[in-house]
């Protein structure tokens, strides 16, 4: 399987995103949007800000677990990644949106 984007419908009934790598693992994910237009304007910002590095905030969580978040240049959180095993896993994940985000196809599964 490609990288990939998913929109879908979550159990709250709002829009999230999702960015998926080659080997089916979640890299990235949304919070809610209110429609699905809203969804796909933050895939199109993960596009723009996803090469470049300064948009990344490396973080790790109360449990000693690596993250990060993916901002936009207003400042405002466009994705989080999931909990990572060590630091390495993680600036693994950050690459991997590195190198999908700007170009994966988007899939609705709504």
């Amino acid at each position: 399987m490609a990288a990939r984007y998913e929109i879908f419908i979550g159990s709250n009934s709002q829009h999230y995103f999702r960015l998926k790598a080659g080997n089916g693992e979640i890299i990235l994910q949304s919070e809610g949007y209110q429609s699905k237009g809203g969804a796909q304007n933050g895939v199109d910002s993960v596009r723009q800000h996803s090469p470049h590095d300064r948009y990344y905030d490396r973080q790790t969580s109360n449990a000693g677990q690596p993250y990060f978040n993916l901002y936009a240049s207003n400042g405002k959180i466009i994705g989080t990644s999931q909990m990572y095993s060590s630091t390495y896993a993680r600036d693994n994940g950050i690459a991997s949106v590195k190198a999908n985000g700007p170009s994966a196809p988007l899939v609705d599964l709504t």
